[in-house]
């Protein structure tokens, strides 16, 4: 296995964000749609939280099969107008920069318990790296 390799190498550098202004309809859009679990929430590209597809989970209890019975969507409704993303993001998330080591990263998150850290250089988000392009990383190896 290649020795050193930054994270750079495999992060996810298209990014889809969100910005705090946004509501919680257009987040659960953009995760349904691009089949995401974690959208970085920014302002002028410098990094304010993240928000996780569980996020919305946990204050919509929405069916996770995703179905569209108009209960749920009562529900959903209802809690998304009550919430804001700056409400329900975690702010403040750990972050490491392009140079960080794959290695590094797969120790932050074998001792955590979130799947995904942005990338940040000199206060702007340069992309965010999942447990998904770990193990993709990894499959590749073998």
């Amino acid at each position: 296995m290649k020795q050193r390799v930054p994270v750079s190498q495999i992060m996810s550098k298209e990014l889809i964000t969100l910005n705090p202004k946004q509501s919680l309809y257009e987040a659960e859009k953009l995760f349904k749609k691009n089949n995401i679990r974690h959208i970085p929430v920014v302002e002028n590209l410098k990094l304010l939280g993240m928000l996780s597809y569980s996020d919305l989970l946990k204050i919509s209890y929405a069916d996770v099969d995703d179905s569209d019975e108009a209960g749920d969507a009562s529900v959903s409704t209802v809690v998304y107008d009550m919430f804001s993303i700056p409400q329900i993001m975690t702010k403040a998330p750990l972050t490491v920069n392009t140079e960080t080591t794959i290695k590094e990263v797969v120790e932050i998150l074998a001792q955590q318990s979130f799947h995904s850290i942005p990338v940040v250089d000199h206060d702007e988000i340069k992309g965010i790296v999942t447990t998904t392009d770990i193990l993709s990383y990894l499959l590749e190896q073998y």
